[in-house]
């Protein structure tokens, strides 16, 4: 007889298998910024919840409607009630993406925004990547084991199809909650053969992994670290490529199941 754990994973197993045949119903898309947001608002035709899911007094913001066969939601930390600035960075992100999963359910979680890019590895500015893997870059705890756990890293849903099918480059992405880079963060990117630097993947997936929801991370190339200071016609250049690869990797997901991606 077969221990109760073994058929407690043999379940398991079939549940996931099961799940990612059904065709994807909702969702989650997790944005940064108001200014990488609202494009993607306008082109997939969402509406603001004004009547919000999430608890009274937290500044994040829910967009969301139908686009073809799928329920989109679009969720941004919102802006900071003293500054009025994005609330950027991880603690934002994972934050409202723990609620989000929690009150939506989604079968699939795409975390969109623009990153750096390094010209070594072949990064352009307008460049749209899909993360092979996520890691931290700035949470350094030279102690055993607790430097894997302070490196966090996660693989991404692996999405094969849709990056051959929309010719999306992919790459390691790192995470750290500063714009720039010390010279510890470069050399864990080194180490970690990132090719796109952002601000919220690692958390992201921190919270994806936890609660066990399929994640894909999109990011387009708004600046190259280490390169020219970008131009204010490239950053617009860049909203305008993310805008198009988030509608490009809906219309692909449409229909689809997760085992299709």
């Amino acid at each position: 007889m077969a221990p109760h754990g073994d058929k407690s994973d043999a379940a398991d197993e079939t549940m996931v298998a099961e799940a990612e045949k059904r065709p994807i119903s909702t969702i989650l898309i997790v944005m940064a910024m108001q200014s990488e947001a609202l494009p993607v608002v306008s082109k997939l035709n969402l509406s603001e919840d004004l009547q919000s899911l999430f608890p009274k007094g937290v500044p994040w913001v829910r967009y969301r409607g139908f686009y073809k066969d799928l329920n989109i939601n679009l969720v941004w930390p919102g802006k900071d009630s003293s500054l009025g600035v994005d609330c950027v960075g991880t603690v934002p992100a994972s934050l409202v993406t723990y609620a989000s999963i929690q009150a939506l359910q989604p079968d699939l979680i795409i975390n969109a925004g623009t990153a750096g890019g390094f010209k070594a590895k072949g990064a352009c500015i307008g460049d749209a990547y899909v993360a092979s893997e996520v890691a931290f870059c700035d949470r350094r705890i030279p102690i055993p084991v607790f430097d894997l756990y302070g490196l966090g890293l996660r693989q991404a849903f692996s999405t094969p199809n849709l990056q051959k099918e929309l010719n999306l480059k992919v790459g390691k992405l790192s995470t750290s909650d500063s714009l720039h880079m010390s010279t510890q963060d470069e050399a864990s990117m080194v180490a970690n053969d990132a090719v796109v630097k952002d601000m919220e993947a690692a958390a992201v997936a921190y919270v994806a992994d936890l609660l066990k929801v399929p994640s894909v991370f999109l990011k387009v190339v708004i600046d190259i670290k280490d390169g020219e200071e970008t131009t204010a016609e490239e950053s617009s250049q860049s909203f305008a490529a993310l805008e198009r690869a988030v509608t490009q990797v809906i219309d692909f997901i449409n229909g689809k199941s997760l085992s299709d991606l």
